[in-house]
């Protein structure tokens, strides 16, 4: 449980709250009002986007036996709930909290750090998260990665 705690306030906790209140403050943000849709609509991305995390959280802990985390990774591959769709559902949570952030607030730089942080993600999993998950899961992980999407879901969903 330590583990765990630990690796959701480092990594989610500073992506989705620390960093974006950083971007407001030292953009001397003020609130402009937004439409209601947009409010909405944000909400909706932001709870879809929470309890995807948690239960993405869950899997790697009650399946995985392991976190998120780079120090605590699963120790079995974990292709169950969203991952039979795609394989970075951790990811697509963020993602879509912090766009919906960025709606609910009216924050087009919380947007910028949406598209920062998808960029950084689209360059780190191909060189080194998906070489580190070749070398721990071999021929299952190859499999895995061939038949899974990496962002975009695919709804005929692999079974191990």
């Amino acid at each position: 449980m330590k583990e765990w705690l630990k690796a959701v306030i480092i990594l989610p906790f500073n992506v989705l709250v620390v960093i974006p209140v950083l971007i407001l403050y030292f953009c001397d943000y003020k609130y402009v009002y937004n439409s209601l849709l947009l409010i909405i609509l944000g909400i909706i991305f932001v709870v879809i986007g929470f309890i995807l995390a948690v239960t993405t959280m869950l899997l790697f802990n009650n399946i995985g036996k392991g976190t998120a985390a780079p120090w605590s990774p699963p120790k079995v591959l974990v292709v169950e709930g969203p991952y039979k769709f795609v394989r970075n559902p951790m990811i697509t949570a963020v993602l879509a909290i912090l766009s919906g952030e960025s709606m609910i607030l009216n924050s087009p730089e919380i947007f910028c750090w949406f598209v920062v942080f998808f960029l950084i993600n689209s360059i780190y999993f191909p060189l080194f998260e998906e070489r580190q998950l070749k070398n721990r899961f071999g021929q299952e992980y190859l499999e895995y990665m061939n038949r899974v999407p990496r962002w975009i879901p695919k709804f005929d969903f692999w079974k191990k």
